[in-house]
Parts: C-alpha cells; structure tokens; sequence
C-alpha cells in the first residue's frame, strides 16, 4: 500500500486547491525541487505530481519545475496534466518520469491510451476525476455524461498501470476519501485503484489498511501532509504494519 505526497504545480508553485478551483490556490513552496527532495527523505516511496496550468492550458506548462523535481530526486515520479500526444508521453518518460497519467485524453481519444499503454508498457496511467459521479475534463472545468466505472472498464486489458481517482467534492477540502465510490471502482476493474481527494488524518491512513481497501494501490495525499494533520512517520509506519499510535480524528 502506497501513499502519495502530492506536488500540484502552478506558475512554477507547489500549491494546494480547494475543488479544483484555481483561485483558491494557497501556497506551500516555491521551491517544488526543494519538496519533492524532503518527501523523499521522509521515506515516502513514489511522487505524485501534477501541472495544473498544464491541465487547464491542455499542454505541458511547468515543465521546469517538474524537470527540477526529476532532478532533485532518486524516487519514482508520476505526472499528470495536459498530456495529450504519443510524443508528449514519450518525452517524458525519456526524461525520467516513471509514469504518466492521462486524464482529458482518456475521454477524448481512448485510442490514443491503449497505444500508449502498448508502446509503453507499465508507464501509463489513467486518471478519472469525478464530480457528482460523472467523469470531469480539461482541468475539472468540463462535465462529460461518462460515470466513472464505464470509462475505467473501456482500458480493461489495455495495459493501463493504475487508475487514479479523484472525487472532485471531496479534493482539498479535508473531508475524509470517499471510500464507498474508491472501493466500487477497484471491486469493478481489475486494474489497480488509486484513491484521491479528500484525504484527512490518520484515520483515512488507518481506513486503507482495513480488508476492503486492501486491493487499492495506495492513496494520494496533500493537504494533509502539508497542514501537518497527518505525521508521515506515523503515516507509513501504519502502511507497512509497524505498531502505531491510535488513529485520531
């Protein structure tokens, strides 16, 4: 079970948004290098990283600031937002990211996404972010009439490494993940389930250790992690089955 400390990446910026909303965008670095290099020596195992800009713009944006991330650490990064093309995909991959995560494209042009997961397998992921149960596009800003679990079932056996899913609701808002949904999801496909959105305190770390959640691939993580309301020694000692304190609220 992996927990992601998340790096959302706007004018250059690590920031947190609450629902996705660009203007609500709070500050917590404006040295994303310099984040991405104290998660990893927190002990966290992967990097979540997306380019807002990029998401709503459709192309990549803060290409710098993910570069520098590359560069500041050993840990295996996963990007997303406005990766739309085979070359664009293949760029980054030859830069060193691990994955790549299609969101807008996956709904515009699936196609594109079982080439992709075939050129380059175990690289590709896919992410599906929902807002009252319906598929989100181009940042969040665009409803589309697909639910969440009939877009993930057209990417079975394509390839596709995860499916990163995001309750719109519930994201940067310190809510609690939206567990009912997350658990569907992964119980419909048998490809592996990331939650996001929403994720609180320990109690949510705690929730992904219970049996129906062991068949998610871990959770993402923000603004908790960067409020302090979730110690991640604390965090990761409870997903690696190491004693630890009671979960608090």
């Amino acid at each position: 079970m992996i927990l992601f400390p998340a790096i959302d990446l706007k004018d250059g910026q690590c920031v947190r948004l609450k629902h996705g909303d660009m203007a609500t965008a709070t500050i917590y670095n404006d040295d994303p290098a310099a984040q991405a290099k104290a998660f990893e020596e927190q002990g966290f195992e992967w990097l979540h990283v997306v380019d807002l800009n990029g998401a709503f713009r459709g192309q990549s944006v803060n290409s710098a600031a993910v570069g520098a991330i590359l560069k500041a650490t050993k840990s295996p990064v996963q990007l997303g937002g406005g990766i739309r093309t085979l070359e664009q995909i293949e760029d980054w991959l030859d830069r060193g990211l691990a994955r790549v995560i299609l969101g807008t494209v996956a709904v515009r042009d699936p196609d594109l996404v079982r080439q992709a997961c075939k050129a380059f397998p175990g690289k590709v992921a896919v992410g599906i972010d929902a807002k009252g149960g319906k598929v989100a596009v181009e940042g969040w800003a665009e409803a589309s009439s697909l639910g969440v679990i009939e877009l993930a079932r057209k990417f079975e056996g394509a390839g596709v490494a995860a499916i990163i899913y995001t309750d719109i609701d519930r994201d940067g808002v310190l809510t609690g993940i939206n567990w009912d949904a997350t658990i569907d999801l992964a119980d419909a496909v048998s490809i592996p389930v990331i939650a996001s959105g929403g994720l609180a305190s320990i109690a949510d770390i705690v929730r992904m250790t219970m049996p129906d959640a062991q068949k998610l691939e871990g959770a993402i993580s923000g603004r908790a992690l960067y409020d302090g309301r979730i110690d991640p020694a604390e965090a990761l000692a409870i997903l690696r089955g190491r004693p630890a304190m009671e979960p608090r609220s």
